[in-house]
């Protein structure tokens, strides 16, 4: 590293990967905690001879050697931490004084310094503290699919019937013949990945994917707990808010809820793609809530959310992440958080393939407002879409035909599908809207799918 490099670094101050420390003739308990947190988290350089402000104070070069040896031997020491901590060494001259850099990979161990488990959070090194914690950082280092835990008092009667034949006829809605069609439940279940054996211990059963995506709602209750997500408007009261919705069912309905709120609180703007109306509003509560529940870490008892403000559209949600920082579409190799999920919802028409879904939120988000949304991955996945369009910004917009059948056939022609509701939000009231599609129904021209609330029409 050179000076410019380093003048660089100590411009943009310290991060949640940058740590300042002044150093006299000893280092400080304070630069072993950093380390441990570090190794605990994703990474980091700490440079030494740097006061937190940024002012380079430096070492003179006598001090360099014992100060890097008193390092190893305190990262050496089993009195201090359980594990070493792998750290890589380089010196900077700058002006007769010397910075000495500590580079901290991220460790696939879990380390300890003095009894303490450290990880990073921002610019701090936090204890952690209690058993949740302590295992989200056990299985973010060792790579565990929790959705593979396997249940051996699991039966198929604990799974909802309804919901397995609504996946098969969504399964064979969007292909005529997929294998999904003349199944058993048991079948069907057992295809998609949820009934499995624990090589490990040598359970059977059926597995965590399987209760959370189609369990009844006490099941999941009592084997995952802590899995909820919060769905919040912020608009005019922005202490508390305005509507809040908590859902806490298995991922098919959690979806048609999530969905749905999002779509009652955010503006649609219709733009015309071919022939047929586009709904960039749809498609980005699609994204965003998909992401929220097949991407997350449900072992971990952080609550995830869905907030919209006058801003934008955020979503939270615990994440077992390999890196931490901002997602780029054009250059981000996505992994899979619960790749059994994922595959379910691909199979019934909610998700596409590893990474299309981020270059669509991309694309509709730039259609929606002309702005990219923010991606930031990390313990928590933090996702972030723009409502305010520049004022420069033109939309091409077309209103649907005032023929209520006409703009009913218009809106079935979208990748979502038609809803009742839809027609309700265009200004009809629900019964017309109810006798509308019916009327178009026996007429051959839309097709139902799916039951309750979950219900869509397509041409």
């Amino acid at each position: 590293m050179d000076k410019r490099e380093l003048a660089r670094i100590i411009e943009h101050g310290e991060t949640d990967r940058i740590e300042f420390k002044r150093c006299g003739n000893q280092p400080g308990g304070d630069l072993f905690e950093t380390l441990c947190a570090f190794a605990n988290s994703f990474g980091g350089d700490v440079f030494l001879g740097v006061d937190d402000d940024g002012t380079i104070i430096g070492l003179r070069e006598d001090q360099v050697l014992p100060v890097t040896r008193n390092i190893l031997n305190v990262l050496n020491n089993p009195n201090a931490f359980d594990i070493p901590v792998p750290v890589d060494f380089e010196q900077i001259d700058i002006d007769g004084r010397s910075i000495v850099k500590l580079a901290v990979p991220n460790s696939p161990q879990m380390h300890s310094y003095k009894g303490s488990v450290y990880e990073r959070r921002g610019d701090s090194d936090m204890v952690v503290r209690g058993s949740a914690p302590l295992a989200e950082l056990c299985i973010r280092k060792q790579g565990i699919f929790t959705e593979q835990r396997v249940f051996e008092n699991v039966a198929l009667d604990d799974l909802r019937d309804d919901l397995i034949d609504r996946a098969r006829t969504m399964a064979t809605a969007k292909r005529k013949d997929h294998p999904w069609g003349n199944m058993t439940n048991r079948q069907l279940v057992e295809s998609a990945g949820f009934y499995g054996k624990d090589f490990t211990t040598g359970k059977t059963g059926f597995n965590l994917a399987a209760v959370v995506t189609l369990g009844k709602d006490e099941v999941i209750r009592s084997l995952c707990p802590t899995y909820k997500t919060d769905a919040l408007v912020r608009v005019e009261d922005t202490e508390r808010y305005d509507d809040r919705l908590t859902v806490a069912t298995n991922l098919l309905d959690a979806y048609q809820l999530l969905a749905e709120f999002g779509r009652k609180h955010l503006p649609d703007r219709f733009l015309l793609s071919g022939d047929f109306a586009t709904s960039p509003r749809d498609v980005i509560i699609r994204e965003l809530v998909v992401n929220c529940l097949i991407h997350r870490e449900f072992t971990s008892p952080f609550v995830a959310k869905m907030i919209v403000d006058r801003k934008a559209l955020r979503t939270e949600n615990a994440s077992r992440a390999s890196f931490e920082g901002p997602l780029d579409p054009d250059s981000f190799n996505p992994l899979p958080k619960n790749p059994l999920i994922a595959s379910f919802f691909s199979h019934v028409g909610l998700a596409e393939e590893l990474g299309s879904g981020t270059r669509e939120l991309f694309r509709n988000s730039r259609l929606y407002t002309g702005r990219d949304p923010e991606l930031e991955e990390g313990v928590i996945f933090r996702a972030t879409v723009p409502l305010e369009a520049p004022s420069t910004m033109e939309y091409h917009v077309i209103s649907l035909p005032k023929d209520i059948e006409a703009a009913a056939l218009q809106l079935a022609a979208r990748e979502e599908g038609l809803r009742t509701s839809d027609l309700v939000e265009a200004g009809h009231s629900r019964r017309t809207a109810q006798r509308a599609i019916r009327d178009l129904v026996d007429a051959g021209k839309l097709a139902s799918e799916g039951n309750g609330p979950s219900r869509v029409y397509r041409v």
